[in-house]
């Protein structure tokens, strides 16, 4: 491999990196605050403490957003559902926080999605004067959240016309029109984790991976390198436990209620192509909706389900057949083309972390998952440690703001107020700027302001050019880019994270020897 290298434009995470902070951090010093967990919320609460002026240490057993951070819908919500519940809280907070990171702090990764609701035969005129209802009032949170109307355009009515042309799948028959909204959408919600955990380390933060924590207390962390089974400790001044779905596993007293979201994955070439997302609702449902999302990989995602998980939390959780088929059938109800489980390439399933403090009913049964709240809590241990739980993707800055405040009341830490509202992550840049930099679109609405130099690569060792996956956008210098900058250590960081490769088992299973090579000549010459 030519030694040629292109220079990040923000801080690198490395390999060589994390053993050295690694070894800084466990060298008995004591640091400011220790953060436990690297999904989007606590990949937050480091930048967010580590802006502030603190010292700190953020550790995740596994890689960057292994849990659920990465098996969202890719959707920053506006808080519209919340609003039916009367959620008025959450709903005006999730509107505030979509605008923060489409308008400041993201540009590059959140734009604009279209959605359209097919008004088929299965949508009464009252279920539609709803919804439109609903989509009008998704409009005034925007309002409120003072989002510019250029980022999120209005709410329309579509004509059978209209709704055909930015839904060509769907039946004809009996299609009275469509209801055009709009929403927050991450190209990648893992990517989303990584830019956090960047910039977190350009403030100053040791950001480590596979470093497990062990024991949790008010003071610290019992830990162990995942890599080579060495054990030491990490003393601070404050914990946060971020673990998400595993938050109950390292403190006592929590009461998490998983809701395990499935989404099946469809390629394009099957259903054709889609401008706009889907809503589609559920039968029997006033509130809920099947999602359909095209991607700009040529895969389709369609979800979600919304069950509850008995039993232990698994790493990764499996998709079960009733998952499946529940979406297929939804999705058959409007679509022109038939969809058969042949038709799955992949599928995927998330643990949303529901705080549980609803008590059972008086029939003894506890409530649906789809019925508890998205709040999220900062809760303090009896030995002090901190913990966020709760709360969703779209809301993890919000989340972790109050959990860095609560370290700091508690600890007496000397810091000021969160900045992160106005701090722009790694790549972001207001859209006019992203418009003129000299790399593929795609890259930029991966990269952004670092889109030329992931395309530098490819320019200079044009092997490093070639897709990975024949017929997959994803390239060798994505994959060794994400080796020299973004704190990737293995192949599984690469495909199931970094990218998305890893979606389709059979593509999988094709790119992992050039992938498996490509880590083993990356990292043996020390990049």
């Amino acid at each position: 491999m030519s030694q040629t290298t292109v220079a990040a434009r923000g801080p690198s995470l490395s390999a060589a990196r994390r053993t050295r902070e690694l070894s800084e951090a466990a060298d008995g010093r004591v640091v400011d605050v220790l953060v436990v967990g690297l999904g989007a919320t606590g990949a937050g609460a480091a930048l967010d403490a580590a802006a502030r002026g603190l010292d700190v240490v953020a550790v995740d057993a596994h890689d960057l957003a292994f849990g659920t951070s990465r098996w969202s819908s890719k959707l920053i919500h506006g808080g519209l559902r919340y609003l039916a519940s009367a959620q008025f809280d959450v709903a005006h907070e999730s509107a505030v926080e979509r605008g923060v990171l489409m308008e400041r702090t993201a540009p590059h990764l959140v734009r604009a999605q279209p959605f359209v609701l097919p008004l088929t035969g299965l949508v009464s005129r009252g279920q539609a004067a709803l919804a439109w209802a609903g989509f009008q009032a998704g409009d005034v949170l925007r309002l409120s959240a003072r989002t510019a109307r250029a980022t999120l355009p209005a709410p329309r009515r579509l004509s059978p016309v209209e709704t055909r042309h930015l839904a060509p799948a769907l039946r004809s028959g009996g299609l009275r029109g469509g209801l055009l909204s709009w929403d927050g959408r991450l190209a990648d919600d893992a990517r989303l984790v990584a830019a956090l955990a960047r910039t977190a380390a350009a403030q100053g933060a040791r950001v480590l991976t596979r470093v497990r924590a062990l024991e949790l207390t008010a003071s610290g962390a019992r830990i162990r390198d995942e890599l080579t089974g060495e054990e030491g400790e990490i003393r601070a001044r404050a914990v946060i436990n971020a673990a998400g779905v595993w938050a109950g596993d390292l403190v006592d007293g929590i009461r998490i209620r998983p809701s395990r979201g499935t989404h099946i994955v469809l390629s394009s070439e099957h259903i054709g192509p889609l401008p706009a997302g889907l809503h589609i609702p559920i039968p029997g449902e006033t509130n809920r909706f099947v999602l359909v999302l095209p991607q700009d990989d040529g895969r389709i995602y369609v979800g979600l389900t919304d069950e509850p998980l008995d039993g232990p939390i698994p790493d990764v959780p499996e998709v079960p057949e009733t998952d499946i088929g529940f979406l297929l059938d939804v999705l058959g109800s409007v679509l022109d083309v038939p969809v058969r489980r042949s038709d799955v390439v992949g599928a995927f399933a998330g643990l949303r972390p529901l705080l549980d403090t609803t008590p059972t009913s008086h029939a003894g049964t506890a409530p649906r998952t789809a019925d508890i709240s998205r709040r999220h809590a900062v809760l303090i241990s009896a030995d002090g440690v901190i913990s966020i739980v709760g709360g969703k993707l779209t809301t993890y800055r919000r989340m972790a703001e109050d959990a860095v405040n609560a370290a700091v009341d508690a600890r007496g830490l000397a810091a000021g107020s969160s900045p992160t509202a106005r701090l722009p992550l790694v790549g972001a840049a207001p859209p006019r700027t992203l418009a003129t930099l000299r790399a593929p679109r795609r890259l930029v609405q991966r990269y952004g302001t670092e889109a030329p130099a992931v395309h530098a690569l490819a320019v200079q060792e044009p092997r490093l050019g070639e897709p990975v996956v024949p017929g997959h956008p994803v390239t060798a210098a994505e994959l060794l880019w994400a080796l020299r900058h973004e704190g990737a250590l293995d192949e599984a960081d690469l495909l199931d994270r970094r990218t998305r490769i890893g979606l389709i088992p059979a593509e999988r299973a094709e790119a992992l020897e050039t992938v498996r090579r490509l880590v083993s000549e990356a990292l043996g010459t020390g990049h």
